[in-house]
Formats: structure tokens, C-alpha cells, sequence
């Protein structure tokens, strides 16, 4: 057993600056980068030792990639040609502005220069209930999760003989219309079609509904309506059933329940409905508005010196994004950059320079050769050329070479075979509650996993 009073982050001394980096994410990597041997000690903590490709999680989920297809160590990434950098393995529980502190699980460092880049969570708007039963798709725990819940309920609804019973396990209802809930819808309906009949023969998939559930009045919100049009073409003829001006009202585990009162039974729902920034203890609480840390142009945060966040847990408002920018990977991937240039210019006594968003536009696949791109105010692209766009930028912005080869040739496996090859139950997930599934876990000696934390394979 680990002593864990006797452990430390065992951080050299130093006369370079510090800069602390809190995340892992597409901010905190490019940050790094554009540090290298530039004249700072640099010292990244992270819960997990990899870089995660979140745009490709729901791949992850619907068996059509590994994780390690989307993954690459931290320590791979920054290897000896990084001079003065050190990553540990530890959670931040906190941050002491006053005296330039961090605190971790471990012990404490102290910085001179903090970025904060530790990206978002899933938001549940205040709905414990719906957080304690639904399954959320923000991690690669998180897809592993949702793969085996998938794969558990097709082999379920083949040996239960009650038709309600085998109904709610073939009823899959994902809240959010955006890029993640699309894709995933998407996914699932070409595995309706082409891969799961010659799997479970005896099923009759023409039962097999999926739901895609969005508040607004169309999917894809932050998208154009041009795009938000086509999209909902291709989702109609993929025979995905879209609820739009639709909220959730409670969720059990067995039965969603609508504001309007509808209710659909179901052993899945899939919370793609949100985010909220995964903001740090001991921040002052003017500095966050909306679950993110307000910054300047130069990334600092409002109220504290030292301090910048970048990516999804900043909100850098402007004239032309009153909102802040999108949660997506280019403003992370381009404040990083940015930062870097700053916090080198700082070091050289230069002159730093506010940050300006290139928007190079939005991309959502919705299936095979289906695809929507706004790649400006008046270019919208759709079908052929958008889904071939979508495979170029996201094999482009993979990082590492192997991840890039292992990728696309997934893909061009599954464009002339349709098969998803990781169709693997590699540890059985099921909620605490989950009777149905317990049951069947039980009987069939399996590894049985109830907490989300632990559950990745």
C-alpha cells in the first residue's frame, strides 16, 4: 500500500520562470509546444496521461475505433527534446492566487505564470437524477461505457422473451442536437442498418428507434440554418426520429420523461445536451461567469495576476463573439499558440499582442457521404465534398503518426466493408439501479462495473 503522505511532485528547482499548465486538452498541448526550450520550466498536471481527440469519442462509443486510436501519451508528446518539462500524473484541488500557489493531491508548487486549460464537463443543469442514470460522452471512460452499455442491450433484447422489456432496450434516446448528438445518431443508424442484423439475426431492427432530442427549434444550433436543413434531411432518411423544442424533464433509469409529459422507455439515455467549464477551487468568483473564467485579449483572467485560461473553460468576449468563442478544438488549438507567443515575448521584454479568432468553420458528419460544412457567413457545403472535408480536418488535427494511420485505415476498412471491428464487451457497465442488467451481468459471470470512474477498458 502506497504511503501517500510520503509522496511529492518532486518538481526541480529553478531560476526560469514556472509556468503551470492545468490540462491536457488541445489548449494545454499547443501551449506546451510553442514553450519548447524557449527559456521556461514548464510543469503540466493532468488526471489522465493521454491527449485525448474528443471529436472522435463517439466512434470510440459506436465500436468503430479503439481508444487508442484517438489517445496519445502525454509523456510521448513531450519527450527529452523538451528541455525543463515535467508532467505528473495528479489532480489540482486548488489554487491560492495570493501566494502563486497550486495545490495538488500530492503536494504544493508554486508558479509564476498559471494557464488554466482544463477544458469542460458534462452539464446536467442541477438534475442529479439524470447525472446518476444517463450516459454522458465527454471521456474516453465515457465511450468505453457507453460501447458496452450498446452491446449489452442488443444482447439482451435477443434472449428476453417480454416485448416491453426488449422494446426499452432497443429505444436509444440522446439529448442534444449538436455536432456530438448528430454524429452519434448518425453512427447508430448505419450500425442499424448494415452491421447489426448479420450480428443478432433473430432481432427485428425495424424496432430499433433512436431519438434525438434538442430545446431549440432545429439540430445543429450553433451551425447555420442551411446546414441545420440538410442535416435534418439526412437524419430523416437514416430514420432517426428528431424531437426539437424538447426539453427533459426527469429521467430513472427505465422511463425520459418530457416537459410535456411524453414518455419514452428506455435502458439508454445518452446526455450530449451541455457543457459547463471545470473551473478550480480558490478563484475568485467574479472571475467566472457561466461556468467559465473571464479573460482579456492576452488570455489573463479578470481579477488575478499571473493567471490565463485557454480553450473551452475561457469566456475572451468581443464585439464579433459577444459569447466568447465556441467550445470547439481551434480556439483552444489557436489560444494555446497564441499564449505561447505572449508569455515569449514577455520573457524578451517585447510587446504582447490581443488575440484574434480565425474561424476556419464548422464540420458535422451525419454518416456515410453525409455531411455538413460552413466553412464562412455564405459557404455552406454539404453531401460528398463536406463528409470528404470532415475525414481530411479530422485526420489532419489527430495527433501523432500512428493515431493517423490506425484511423484512416479504420476508415477505409468500414467504407468498403461496413463492418466495425471492436464490437467487444471487454468489461461489462451497468448502473447500480439497473435490475435488467445486473441480472443478466450476474449469469453470465461477468465483470460487473458500476462506477463510471472506473469502468474504462
Amino acid at each position: 500500500m502506497v504511503n501517500f503522505d510520503k509522496l511529492s511532485l518532486n518538481i526541480p528547482d529553478t531560476n526560469k520562470p514556472r509556468v503551470v499548465v492545468i490540462g491536457g486538452g488541445f489548449g494545454g498541448i499547443n501551449l506546451v509546444k510553442g514553450l519548447k526550450n524557449k527559456g521556461f520550466q514548464i510543469v503540466m498536471f493532468d488526471k489522465q496521461n493521454y491527449h485525448g481527440f474528443w471529436p472522435l469519442l463517439y466512434q470510440v462509443a459506436t465500436a468503430g475505433l479503439e481508444p487508442d486510436a484517438i489517445a496519445e501519451p502525454l509523456r510521448k508528446l513531450f519527450d527529452e527534446k523538451y528541455d525543463d518539462f515535467h508532467f505528473r500524473l495528479v489532480r489540482v484541488t486548488g489554487v491560492n492566487p495570493a501566494t502563486k500557489t497550486v495545490s495538488t493531491l500530492i503536494g504544493d508548487i508554486q508558479y509564476d505564470h498559471l494557464v488554466i486549460a482544463s477544458g469542460s464537463k458534462s452539464n446536467y443543469f442541477g438534475n442529479d437524477q439524470i447525472k446518476n442514470n444517463s450516459f454522458p460522452l465527454k471521456t474516453i471512460p465515457d465511450a468505453l461505457n457507453l460501447r458496452s452499455q450498446l452491446l449489452q442491450s442488443f444482447e439482451q433484447a435477443s434472449i428476453i422473451k417480454d416485448p416491453e422489456t426488449r422494446q426499452s432496450l432497443l429505444n436509444f434516446v440522446i439529448v442534444g442536437g449538436g455536432p456530438t448528438g448528430v454524429e452519434l445518431a448518425g453512427s447508430l443508424a448505419e450500425m442499424r442498418k448494415h452491421v447489426l442484423p448479420n450480428d443478432y439475426p433473430g432481432l427485428d431492427f425495424s424496432k430499433m428507434n433512436i431519438y434525438l432530442v434538442e430545446g431549440v427549434d432545429r439540430v445543429l444550433p450553433p451551425m447555420s440554418p442551411e446546414s441545420a436543413a440538410k442535416t435534418q434531411g439526412y437524419l430523416d432518411e437514416l430514420g432517426v426520429v428528431t424531437k426539437t423544442k424538447t426539453l427533459v424533464d426527469s429521467y430513472d433509469g427505465n422511463v425520459v420523461t418530457f416537459k410535456s409529459g411524453e414518455q419514452i422507455p428506455t435502458q439508454t439515455l445518452i446526455w450530449a445536451a451541455g457543457v459547463a467549464g471545470a473551473t478550480i477551487d480558490g478563484m475568485p468568483a467574479d472571475s467566472v461567469e457561466r461556468g467559465r473564467y473571464l479573460v482579456d485579449e492576452y488570455s489573463r483572467v479578470k481579477g488575478v495576476e499571473g493567471i490565463y485560461a485557454i480553450g473551452d473553460i475561457a469566456n475572451m468576449k468581443s464585439e464579433k463573439w459577444p459569447n466568447g468563442h465556441p467550445g470547439v478544438a481551434q480556439p483552444a488549438i489557436q489560444q494555446g499558440e497564441h499564449l505561447a507567443m505572449n508569455l515569449t515575448l514577455m520573457l524578451r521584454n517585447g510587446e504582447i499582442r490581443p488575440f484574434d479568432y480565425f474561424d476556419k468553420g464548422s464540420l458535422a458528419i451525419i454518416g456515410r457521404n453525409r455531411a455538413v460544412a460552413d466553412l464562412s457567413k455564405s459557404l455552406h457545403l454539404s453531401g460528398f465534398i463536406a463528409w470528404m472535408a470532415w475525414l481530411f480536418v479530422h485526420i489532419w488535427y489527430l495527433v501523432g503518426f500512428r493515431s493517423k494511420l490506425v484511423v484512416l485505415s479504420n476508415w477505409m476498412y468500414r467504407l468498403f466493408t461496413y463492418d466495425r471491428g471492436t464490437r467487444l464487451i471487454i468489461r461489462p457497465f451497468v448502473r447500480k439501479d439497473d435490475k435488467i442488467g445486473q441480472d443478466y451481468a450476474m449469469r453470465n459471470d461477468g465483470q460487473l462495473v458500476t462506477d463510471r470512474t472506473t469502468a474504462a477498458s
